[in-house]
């Protein structure tokens, strides 16, 4: 072990400032149906469980992941005071974003978008969008940091920062098919949820977030969702303001930097505009090989996530996982530079004994200097 152990706060930032800490930091995510299970295990009944329409998970049951492991505490927008999420009847909830939705097998599925018969500027001019500053938004944030702040390292989470932010009031279909088309009001939309992103981005980071967390799913498991040229077009510039503005508030805040599958494509221009830590390097999809990417982009950016939730860690044994985790650390570890996590949330096909024991493996590997 490098010297002293030392906090989660320091041991996550040195790793992110591309310096090998005492052992590799985690910041292991959860959906509800794995806290619930997680919690009987550790005998925490009472654990945080966010109403925030675009974070819940990453914001979400601290008490838990802290007593298993992690290095992360995770902050976020929350519905405000006036705006709870509300249910409709017959399993049906609406959010503040008049979204409505119902829960499907693990997640929620969406039924109706606010803005789904938009075709003018007009019709996004005339929509109550959230206001970022509303009374209780970030009640839970500054509890969180208050509690967690001193010892773990504190992550604000922005996500669905443009692109998918603007498709859950259209509905997916019809905005990437505005989009094509160069409807106008796509483009006020999506400078409206930029807006919206950099204020929350912001708060989070006068709370005292060390790292923002930005991303929009740009990854199918063989490709780009949108074409690098459409993304360069249409979002890179947007998405370079807000980290622009967001690194004005405070040069020292890391920016992290989500998408679901492969976006190889744009991995340069990512860090080019500003992105400091690469997530969620997803194993299984094109181009997406960590050894890979750590060779190519690992003087530039961290990585955090890259552990197989697709395959290896639902289905296969606790060798297998064991593996994985190793793969992980062998792959993007040396020289610093890795915040270990799943390539997406843990999920409830996953027991618990798999997932404790990544925390297991990560202590068993994932201490400085690695072995070769």
């Amino acid at each position: 072990m490098n010297g002293q152990e030392l906090s989660s706060r320091q041991r996550v930032l040195k790793a992110v400032n591309g310096e090998e800490p005492d052992r590799v930091p985690l910041f292991v995510t959860i959906t509800p149906q794995v806290a619930q299970r997680l919690s009987r295990q550790l005998r925490i009944q009472e654990y945080t469980e966010a109403d925030s329409p675009l974070s819940q998970n990453r914001i979400s049951y601290h008490e838990l992941l802290v007593e298993l492991g992690n290095d992360i505490v995770g902050i976020g927008a929350c519905s405000p005071d006036a705006s709870p999420t509300r249910e409709l009847g017959s399993g049906v909830l609406t959010n503040e974003w008049g979204v409505k939705y119902k829960t499907a097998g693990y997640y929620n599925e969406m039924l109706e978008h606010p803005l789904s018969n938009a075709e003018e500027i007009s019709d996004v001019a005339n929509f109550p969008f959230p206001d970022p500053n509303a009374s209780g938004r970030f009640s839970l944030a500054r509890e969180v940091v208050e509690r967690y702040g001193e010892r773990y390292a504190i992550c604000g989470d922005a996500e669905c920062t443009l692109f998918e932010g603007s498709w859950y009031l259209t509905g997916f279909e019809k905005f990437l098919i505005d989009l094509t088309l160069g409807k106008e009001y796509i483009f006020a939309l999506m400078d409206k949820m930029m807006g919206y992103s950099i204020e929350v981005g912001k708060r989070l980071i006068a709370l005292g977030a060390d790292i923002i967390w930005l991303g929009d799913d740009m990854g199918t498991q063989t490709g780009m969702l949108l074409s690098p040229e459409m993304w360069r077009k249409h979002l890179k510039g947007r998405l370079g303001k807000v980290i622009q503005s967001l690194k004005a508030t405070n040069p020292l805040v890391k920016v992290a930097y989500h998408s679901c599958g492969s976006y190889y494509a744009i991995i340069p221009e990512l860090i080019e505009i500003g992105v400091d830590i690469l997530n969620a390097l997803q194993p299984n999809a094109r181009d997406m090989e960590l050894s890979r990417l750590k060779a190519m982009h690992g003087k530039k950016a961290a990585f955090f996530g890259g552990l197989d939730t697709q395959g290896v860690i639902p289905f296969g044994s606790l060798q297998d996982v064991e593996k994985e985790v190793k793969r992980v650390i062998d792959a993007a570890a040396r020289g610093g530079g890795l915040i270990l996590a799943g390539a997406h949330n843990i999920q409830p096909d996953v027991s618990i004994e798999k997932l404790t024991r990544i925390f297991t493996f990560a202590r068993q590997y994932g201490v400085y200097p690695l072995k070769p």
